[in-house]
């Protein structure tokens, strides 16, 4: 019975060592769906791509009827004094008058030189730039979240390297300890061991400070609470196949930015071609059905009445407005040429960018190569330097120094695949082919 409970109080404390160290493991792919879902600049961009789409209508582009009801009622008391032709007068002191006119009234544009087809499809344009305009708002935040995230790996592997280095500090510290109690090490190589084991705990502090900081930074752009706490993957996987031909062909198809310029020029000319409208007529049918009432005190008429149906049409003309057309169409050209100008600075901007972050990208991957390779010479270069100081061969500032070098080695190849991977994120948010 003993030997049972103590076998179920050790599963209990098992277990609440498990919960209280349990932390959520987030991936990358779980950290962009969450942007996707909780990002606010995302759900703007959103909400106005909405909007651009509700604005698609043909009412808004003015092709259907207008109707209209109104009503006015008027009523006065007034003094009033009349006299006739014959040389008869007449007065009333507050005399009311009342006049109520109400009804609904029709307006209907059946031709303005074809503005109206213009206008929808211009309506059409914008929402593709808004479309456009969405897909560059996820691809930056998606980048953003990518770059944050690799930044806590690589955070996270500069902590184990630290904490690696903080194990061999205390055993050097042990080994200067026992040296010195039997007399074969002086005082001042304990001292020295002590001193640069409190500099890599301060270094390991700080490097907690800034693993916290971008811990917050990533829930800032997941959009959720700064205090959640979290863990991610100790690898970084960069993508080494990528070629910059390819790259440039897929940015000239999803590049949202060169996207969105194309898009501006097609809508300039929609916009032309509404200003031409302009030199055609405008006819508009007109009905409606009013009915009005009148009543006076004094006149010679105290009441009228009317109701009925009112119909025709009306046409207008711009014949001359000071040459105000001919400027706004040449400003209107004008505007079509400066899109086809920023497609052009698009396109070379979008190039250089390319090339320059391939070009960073292939050192970087050359980086990952050597860097590995140092850190294997430096850890293999440590140990053998850690049996020699065991057995007092050589000295602490030796000893230091393979330390620090293979510390430094585990930081710059953690640093050079960050380095990398960012190259790549790079790379793939220009070409419009981010993953999400």
């Amino acid at each position: 019975m003993n030997t049972k409970i103590l076998f179920n109080t050790l599963l209990l404390f098992l277990f609440c060592i498990i919960k209280v160290n349990a932390q959520e493991v987030l991936t990358i792919e779980d950290a962009m769906k969450i942007a996707l879902e909780n990002n606010f600049e995302i759900k703007i961009a959103k909400n106005n791509t909405k909007i651009n789409e509700t604005n698609v209508t043909i009412g808004n582009a003015g092709m259907l009827p207008v109707a209209t009801a109104s009503v006015t009622d008027n009523r006065s008391i007034q003094n009033t004094s009349q006299t006739r032709q014959d040389g008869t007068s007449t007065s009333l002191d507050n005399a009311k008058n009342n006049s109520l006119n109400y009804g609904v009234s029709l307006g209907w544009t059946v031709f303005d030189g074809m503005k109206m087809f213009a206008r929808l499809d211009q309506l059409k344009e914008l929402q593709k730039l808004g479309d456009s305009q969405l897909k560059q708002t996820i691809l930056v935040k998606i980048g953003q979240v990518n770059s944050s995230y690799y930044d806590l790996v690589q955070q996270q592997q500069q902590l184990a390297a630290l904490d690696t280095t903080i194990v061999i500090s205390k055993q050097r510290l042990e080994l200067a300890q026992n040296r010195f109690s039997i007399g074969k090490a002086s005082k001042l190589e304990v001292l020295n061991a002590q001193v640069d084991l409190n500099s890599d705990q301060v270094a390991l502090l700080r490097q907690k400070e800034s693993y916290a900081n971008a811990k917050i930074l990533l829930n800032q752009y997941l959009a959720r609470d700064p205090k959640i706490d979290f863990k991610v993957s100790d690898k970084v996987t960069v993508d080494n196949t990528l070629v910059l031909a390819n790259l440039m062909d897929l940015a000239q198809k999803q590049n949202p930015a060169l996207e969105s310029q194309v898009i501006n020029k097609r809508i300039a000319e929609l916009q032309l071609k509404q200003v031409k409208a302009d030199r055609y007529p405008v006819v508009n049918l007109t009905s409606g059905y009013n009915f009005a009432d009148s009543q006076s005190s004094l006149g010679f008429t105290t009441q009228s009445s009317a109701r009925g149906l009112n119909y025709g049409f009306n046409a207008t003309l711009n014949i001359f407005d000071g040459f105000n057309q001919h400027r706004n169409e040449k400003v209107a050209k004008l505007q079509i040429e400066n899109t086809q100008i920023a497609i052009e600075q698009q396109n070379m901007i979008l190039n250089t960018q390319l090339s320059t972050a391939f070009q960073t990208y292939l050192t970087n991957l050359e980086l990952i190569g050597l860097e590995e390779d140092n850190e294997a010479i430096a850890k293999q270069n440590l140990q053998i330097t850690l049996d020699k100081f065991r057995i007092g061969t050589i000295t602490t500032l030796d000893f230091r120094t393979a330390q620090l070098n293979y510390v430094n080695a585990k930081v710059r190849y953690s640093n050079a695949q960050y380095e990398a991977k960012l190259s790549e994120i790079a790379l793939k948010e220009l070409a419009g082919n981010i993953n999400f």
